[in-house]
Protein backbone atom coordinates (compact mmCIF):
# COMPACT_ATOMS: atom_id res chain seq x y z
CA UNK A 1 0.00 0.00 0.00
CA UNK A 2 1.01 3.66 -0.79
CA UNK A 3 3.00 5.55 1.96
CA UNK A 4 1.33 8.42 3.61
CA UNK A 5 2.32 10.50 6.39
CA UNK A 6 0.06 12.49 8.66
CA UNK A 7 1.87 16.04 10.04
CA UNK A 8 0.24 16.96 13.35
CA UNK A 9 -0.41 14.62 16.61
CA UNK A 10 -3.59 16.12 17.82
CA UNK A 11 -6.61 15.27 17.77
CA UNK A 12 -7.50 15.34 13.73
CA UNK A 13 -4.24 13.87 12.98
CA UNK A 14 -4.61 10.83 15.05
CA UNK A 15 -8.39 10.61 13.05
CA UNK A 16 -6.53 10.46 9.98
CA UNK A 17 -4.02 8.41 10.95
CA UNK A 18 -6.17 6.00 12.45
CA UNK A 19 -8.27 5.93 9.40
CA UNK A 20 -5.39 5.36 6.67
CA UNK A 21 -3.98 2.45 9.09
CA UNK A 22 -7.22 0.98 8.75
CA UNK A 23 -7.65 1.26 5.36
CA UNK A 24 -3.82 -0.81 4.80
CA UNK A 25 -1.47 1.75 4.93
CA UNK A 26 1.92 2.84 6.50
CA UNK A 27 1.35 5.79 8.14
CA UNK A 28 3.83 7.72 9.98
CA UNK A 29 2.65 10.10 12.13
CA UNK A 30 4.57 13.22 12.43
CA UNK A 31 3.90 14.85 15.88
CA UNK A 32 5.81 17.65 18.16
CA UNK A 33 5.83 16.01 21.37
CA UNK A 34 6.53 12.06 21.32
CA UNK A 35 4.27 9.28 22.43
CA UNK A 36 4.85 5.85 22.31
CA UNK A 37 1.40 4.85 21.44
CA UNK A 38 -2.03 6.31 20.11
CA UNK A 39 -5.26 5.17 20.87
CA UNK A 40 -8.36 5.88 18.96
CA UNK A 41 -11.23 5.28 21.51
CA UNK A 42 -9.49 3.18 23.39
CA UNK A 43 -8.20 1.39 20.22
CA UNK A 44 -4.39 1.20 19.40
CA UNK A 45 -3.91 2.73 16.10
CA UNK A 46 -1.11 0.97 14.27
CA UNK A 47 1.11 3.90 13.26
CA UNK A 48 4.79 4.74 13.76
CA UNK A 49 4.90 7.99 15.58
CA UNK A 50 8.13 10.06 15.43
CA UNK A 51 8.94 13.82 16.55
CA UNK A 52 12.44 13.85 14.37
CA UNK A 53 11.87 15.07 10.63
CA UNK A 54 14.80 13.16 9.83
CA UNK A 55 13.47 9.95 10.67
CA UNK A 56 11.07 10.40 7.14
CA UNK A 57 11.95 10.13 3.67
CA UNK A 58 9.42 11.31 0.54
CA UNK A 59 6.10 9.56 0.57
CA UNK A 60 3.33 9.91 -2.37
CA UNK A 61 0.86 11.56 0.40
CA UNK A 62 1.28 13.97 3.07
CA UNK A 63 -1.49 14.55 5.40
CA UNK A 64 -1.04 18.25 6.87
CA UNK A 65 -3.60 18.34 10.27
CA UNK A 66 -1.66 21.07 11.84
CA UNK A 67 -3.78 24.20 12.91
CA UNK A 68 -3.74 26.97 10.57
CA UNK A 69 -1.69 28.91 12.80
CA UNK A 70 1.15 26.20 12.90
CA UNK A 71 1.67 25.79 9.31
CA UNK A 72 4.47 27.41 9.04
CA UNK A 73 6.01 25.13 11.72
CA UNK A 74 5.22 22.44 9.79
CA UNK A 75 8.16 23.09 7.27
CA UNK A 76 11.00 21.46 8.41
CA UNK A 77 8.55 17.97 8.13
CA UNK A 78 7.34 19.16 4.58
CA UNK A 79 11.36 19.54 3.52
CA UNK A 80 11.87 16.04 4.44
CA UNK A 81 8.46 14.35 2.79
CA UNK A 82 7.79 16.12 -0.03
CA UNK A 83 9.55 15.74 -3.63
CA UNK A 84 7.52 16.67 -7.02
CA UNK A 85 5.28 13.48 -7.04
CA UNK A 86 4.28 14.21 -3.44
CA UNK A 87 0.54 15.52 -2.73
CA UNK A 88 -0.34 17.46 0.50
CA UNK A 89 -3.78 17.26 1.65
CA UNK A 90 -4.88 20.26 3.64
CA UNK A 91 -6.55 19.04 6.50
CA UNK A 92 -7.64 22.47 8.42
CA UNK A 93 -10.67 24.89 9.17
CA UNK A 94 -10.72 28.21 7.40
CA UNK A 95 -11.01 28.78 3.20
CA UNK A 96 -8.55 29.82 1.10
CA UNK A 97 -6.05 26.38 2.09
CA UNK A 98 -4.50 26.25 -1.10
CA UNK A 99 -2.81 29.82 -0.71
CA UNK A 100 -1.00 28.76 3.13
CA UNK A 101 0.76 26.04 1.36
CA UNK A 102 3.62 25.89 -1.13
CA UNK A 103 3.85 22.40 -2.80
CA UNK A 104 3.60 21.06 -6.39
CA UNK A 105 0.51 19.25 -5.75
CA UNK A 106 -1.88 20.46 -2.95
CA UNK A 107 -5.50 19.60 -2.08
CA UNK A 108 -7.69 21.27 0.00
CA UNK A 109 -10.19 19.04 2.20
CA UNK A 110 -12.77 19.46 4.76
CA UNK A 111 -12.95 17.18 8.07
CA UNK A 112 -16.75 17.04 9.50
CA UNK A 113 -15.75 14.65 12.90
CA UNK A 114 -16.32 16.00 16.53
CA UNK A 115 -12.81 14.60 17.73
CA UNK A 116 -10.84 15.43 21.07
CA UNK A 117 -7.71 14.57 22.24
CA UNK A 118 -7.93 13.62 26.05
CA UNK A 119 -4.47 12.29 26.63
CA UNK A 120 -1.11 12.99 24.51
CA UNK A 121 -1.92 9.48 23.58
CA UNK A 122 -5.02 8.95 23.30
CA UNK A 123 -8.39 10.60 20.99
CA UNK A 124 -12.03 10.68 21.40
CA UNK A 125 -14.62 10.54 18.71
CA UNK A 126 -17.86 12.19 19.72
CA UNK A 127 -19.59 11.80 16.16
CA UNK A 128 -18.99 9.72 13.00
CA UNK A 129 -16.56 11.49 10.56
CA UNK A 130 -15.44 12.22 6.84
CA UNK A 131 -13.11 14.19 4.62
CA UNK A 132 -14.75 16.22 1.86
CA UNK A 133 -12.46 17.24 -1.17
CA UNK A 134 -13.24 18.62 -4.64
CA UNK A 135 -14.46 16.87 -7.32
CA UNK A 136 -11.38 16.55 -9.17
CA UNK A 137 -9.10 13.61 -10.65
CA UNK A 138 -6.62 14.24 -7.68
CA UNK A 139 -9.60 14.31 -5.19
CA UNK A 140 -10.51 11.23 -6.83
CA UNK A 141 -7.41 9.61 -6.26
CA UNK A 142 -7.35 10.57 -2.75
CA UNK A 143 -10.90 8.78 -1.78
CA UNK A 144 -9.28 6.06 -3.52
CA UNK A 145 -6.34 6.08 -1.58
CA UNK A 146 -8.97 6.69 1.78
CA UNK A 147 -11.13 3.13 0.43
CA UNK A 148 -12.73 1.69 3.14
CA UNK A 149 -10.50 3.12 6.08
CA UNK A 150 -12.09 6.82 6.00
CA UNK A 151 -15.19 8.54 4.02
CA UNK A 152 -14.37 10.81 1.62
CA UNK A 153 -16.77 12.91 -0.67
CA UNK A 154 -16.59 14.89 -3.44
CA UNK A 155 -17.98 18.52 -3.80
CA UNK A 156 -18.54 19.68 -7.28
CA UNK A 157 -18.19 23.39 -5.34
CA UNK A 158 -16.25 23.00 -2.98
CA UNK A 159 -15.05 26.78 -2.37
CA UNK A 160 -19.60 27.24 -1.61
CA UNK A 161 -18.60 24.11 1.01
CA UNK A 162 -15.81 25.31 2.55
CA UNK A 163 -17.70 28.31 3.32
CA UNK A 164 -20.22 26.03 4.53
CA UNK A 165 -18.07 24.27 6.90
CA UNK A 166 -16.97 27.58 8.25
CA UNK A 167 -20.47 28.97 9.54
CA UNK A 168 -20.99 26.86 11.90
CA UNK A 169 -17.13 26.97 12.98
CA UNK A 170 -17.54 30.93 12.88
CA UNK A 171 -20.46 30.46 15.91
CA UNK A 172 -19.24 27.28 17.76
CA UNK A 173 -15.42 27.77 18.27
CA UNK A 174 -15.28 31.57 19.39
CA UNK A 175 -19.03 31.30 21.76
CA UNK A 176 -17.58 27.60 23.05
CA UNK A 177 -13.91 29.01 23.70
CA UNK A 178 -15.02 32.63 25.38
CA UNK A 179 -17.91 31.20 27.54
CA UNK A 180 -15.93 27.39 27.94
CA UNK A 181 -18.99 26.23 26.73
CA UNK A 182 -19.53 22.71 25.10
CA UNK A 183 -22.33 21.71 22.74
CA UNK A 184 -24.97 21.35 25.28
CA UNK A 185 -24.81 25.04 26.43
CA UNK A 186 -24.14 26.23 22.99
CA UNK A 187 -27.66 25.16 21.37
CA UNK A 188 -29.79 26.19 23.79
CA UNK A 189 -31.29 29.68 25.46
CA UNK A 190 -29.43 33.00 25.45
CA UNK A 191 -26.19 31.28 23.65
CA UNK A 192 -28.13 29.68 20.62
CA UNK A 193 -29.54 33.06 19.96
CA UNK A 194 -26.27 34.25 19.59
CA UNK A 195 -24.97 31.97 17.97
CA UNK A 196 -27.90 31.88 15.30
CA UNK A 197 -26.90 35.99 14.91
CA UNK A 198 -23.36 34.70 14.19
CA UNK A 199 -24.22 32.71 11.72
CA UNK A 200 -26.42 34.68 9.70
CA UNK A 201 -23.76 37.48 9.68
CA UNK A 202 -20.65 34.65 8.34
CA UNK A 203 -23.76 33.59 5.61
CA UNK A 204 -24.72 36.57 4.34
CA UNK A 205 -20.75 37.79 4.07
CA UNK A 206 -20.26 34.82 2.38
CA UNK A 207 -22.53 35.06 -0.18
CA UNK A 208 -20.97 38.61 -1.16
CA UNK A 209 -17.98 36.52 -2.53
CA UNK A 210 -20.21 34.04 -4.41
CA UNK A 211 -21.07 31.09 -1.96
CA UNK A 212 -24.61 29.53 -3.46
CA UNK A 213 -26.97 29.22 -1.00
CA UNK A 214 -29.50 30.50 0.82
CA UNK A 215 -28.81 31.91 4.55
CA UNK A 216 -31.87 30.68 6.43
CA UNK A 217 -32.15 27.65 4.82
CA UNK A 218 -28.07 27.82 6.48
CA UNK A 219 -28.88 28.85 9.57
CA UNK A 220 -31.72 26.03 10.63
CA UNK A 221 -29.56 23.17 8.91
CA UNK A 222 -26.77 24.16 11.32
CA UNK A 223 -28.75 24.76 14.36
CA UNK A 224 -30.69 21.32 13.24
CA UNK A 225 -27.59 19.37 13.24
CA UNK A 226 -26.44 21.21 16.60
CA UNK A 227 -29.70 19.61 18.17
CA UNK A 228 -28.27 16.03 17.10
CA UNK A 229 -24.99 16.41 18.41
CA UNK A 230 -23.06 14.70 21.68
CA UNK A 231 -23.58 17.62 23.90
CA UNK A 232 -20.51 16.53 25.77
CA UNK A 233 -18.85 17.89 22.53
CA UNK A 234 -17.04 20.92 22.08
CA UNK A 235 -15.14 23.12 19.37
CA UNK A 236 -11.38 22.63 18.77
CA UNK A 237 -10.67 26.24 19.87
CA UNK A 238 -12.26 25.40 23.26
CA UNK A 239 -9.84 22.50 23.68
CA UNK A 240 -6.95 24.67 22.31
CA UNK A 241 -8.13 27.52 25.40
CA UNK A 242 -8.59 24.84 28.13
CA UNK A 243 -4.87 23.13 26.65
CA UNK A 244 -3.55 26.36 27.03
CA UNK A 245 -2.70 26.00 23.56
CA UNK A 246 -2.84 29.08 20.97
CA UNK A 247 -6.08 29.56 19.13
CA UNK A 248 -6.76 29.54 15.52
CA UNK A 249 -9.23 32.73 15.90
CA UNK A 250 -7.41 34.40 12.62
CA UNK A 251 -8.29 31.40 10.61
CA UNK A 252 -12.47 31.40 11.43
CA UNK A 253 -13.52 34.88 12.68
CA UNK A 254 -10.80 36.65 11.13
CA UNK A 255 -11.37 34.93 7.93
CA UNK A 256 -15.02 35.87 8.26
CA UNK A 257 -13.65 39.51 9.00
CA UNK A 258 -11.54 39.95 6.16
CA UNK A 259 -13.75 38.83 3.72
CA UNK A 260 -16.08 41.38 5.27
CA UNK A 261 -13.91 44.24 4.97
CA UNK A 262 -13.30 42.92 0.67
CA UNK A 263 -16.84 42.89 0.47
CA UNK A 264 -17.75 45.99 2.54
CA UNK A 265 -20.28 44.06 4.76
CA UNK A 266 -20.04 45.85 8.41
CA UNK A 267 -19.93 42.01 10.34
CA UNK A 268 -20.41 43.45 13.93
CA UNK A 269 -20.75 40.63 15.63
CA UNK A 270 -17.93 38.93 14.23
CA UNK A 271 -15.82 42.00 14.05
CA UNK A 272 -16.75 41.96 18.37
CA UNK A 273 -15.35 38.23 18.89
CA UNK A 274 -12.19 38.55 16.86
CA UNK A 275 -11.49 41.56 19.05
CA UNK A 276 -12.36 39.94 22.30
CA UNK A 277 -10.47 36.37 21.09
CA UNK A 278 -7.23 38.25 20.51
CA UNK A 279 -7.87 40.40 23.65
CA UNK A 280 -7.62 36.23 25.49
CA UNK A 281 -5.35 35.23 23.54
CA UNK A 282 -3.03 38.34 24.12
CA UNK A 283 -3.84 37.60 27.80
CA UNK A 284 -2.46 34.29 28.03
Amino acid sequence: MAGVAVVGGGAIGGWLAAGLAHAGHDVALCVRTPVDRLFVDDVEVPVRITADPADVEPVPWVLLATKAQDTAGAQPWLDRLLDDDSTVVVVQNGIDHEERMQAPSVLPALAYVAVERVEPDRIRTHTPGWLEVPDTALGTAFATLAGSGMRVDLAADFRTNAWRKLYANSAANPLGALTLSRMGRLRTGELRDLAARVLHETVEVSVADGAAVDPDAEVARILERWSQMDPGGGSSMLYDRLAGRPMEHEYITGAVVRYADKHGHPAPLNRTLLTLLRALDQSR
